[in-house]
């Protein structure tokens, strides 16, 4: 996208992301028909799994890693007999194991998958060893060590199973990789599985009702684009801080916001918090902070003069 075409936009776009097609080359894609000087996602979703992918512009990508952070629903396919490299249908098959399992069993193997739980990341994951994301390795077919890391399954719910596949919903906390809790939950049958489809429902306090279609916004864009009128599309974005609506709110004075905004710290009477919304005397929005001992001192804030 040339420069001098570009606009300054701020808010966030909930996208329906279809299949077969990178999360990073739909948000390019949704960046030039904004026009748009600066965007980002709040975390990526694999070409075959589609739906909620929050996209952040302009000054709300500062606030993208309270979403990164949050919890996520997703609806699942797992295919029961097949376990493949990369525990889901674009891998190569490495076992084939009939499914020998009635729907009472596995509704019993699913409770040891909720709660708080430990998950070895899978190796086609972008954590990083030495240096270097895993999936640079599983695609040598290099494993590497990995630490198994606390997450949690609040939800783990069959929907529908038909003796070979399973639909299920799974609400989770961050880091969790839905792919491994496919594969674990097949090792634990005795069968193995892998992932046949997945979709994203929600994202913190976003959800799938929200979310707009690519093929919606192209239809929206062609008129602005002729026009050179882009305020049908910018009704679109939700406001700066719509992803952390659940975080505790600030008001401050008119002088303990000049002196956040200039670097320095404010003396307050709050309960020690690693997140809080930070809100002037007007009772406008302008960044997040973090208490500690009495002391407010800023973690993100606002270019306020870009949002005016």
């Amino acid at each position: 996208m040339a420069r001098k075409n570009a606009r300054a936009v701020n808010g966030i776009l909930l996208l329906d992301k279809p299949l077969e097609v990178s999360s990073n080359g739909i948000l390019q894609r949704v960046r030039w028909l904004y026009q748009a000087q600066k965007a980002g996602h709040t975390g990526a979703l694999d070409p075959m799994a589609s739906g909620l992918l929050p996209i952040c512009f302009g000054e709300a990508t500062k606030f993208s890693q309270f979403l990164l952070d949050t919890d996520k629903t997703y609806l699942v396919t797992a295919v029961f007999g097949v376990r493949t490299s990369t525990s889901d249908a674009e891998g190569e098959i490495i076992s084939e194991k009939p499914v020998q399992f009635s729907q009472a069993e596995l509704e019993q193997a699913l409770t040891a998958f909720r709660g708080d739980i430990l998950q070895v990341p899978t190796m086609f994951s972008a954590l990083k060893y030495q240096g270097q994301p895993l999936y640079r390795y599983a695609r040598q077919g290099i494993t590497v060590p990995r630490e198994a890391r606390p997450i949690s399954i609040f939800r783990f719910e069959l929907l529908k199973f038909n003796g070979v596949t399973a639909d299920f919903i799974v609400h989770c906390s961050k880091g969790t990789y839905i792919r491994t809790l496919i594969d674990d939950l097949g090792e634990a049958l005795g069968c193995g599985a892998h992932v046949g489809a997945l979709h994203r429902t929600q994202v913190g306090p976003f959800l799938a009702e929200q979310m707009i279609t690519p093929p919606q916004l192209d239809a929206l864009a062609e008129p602005c684009h002729a026009a050179n009128d882009f305020s049908a599309m910018d009704a679109l974005l939700l406001p700066l801080d719509a992803g952390i609506v659940s975080m505790p709110k600030l008001l401050l004075t008119e002088q303990e916001q000049h002196r956040l905004q200039h670097g320095q710290h404010c003396q307050v009477s709050a309960a020690d918090i690693t997140a809080i919304k930070l809100h002037g005397p007007d009772d406008r929005f302008f960044g997040v902070g973090q208490v500690e001992q009495g002391v407010l001192s800023s973690r993100r804030l606002l270019n306020t003069a870009a949002v005016q």
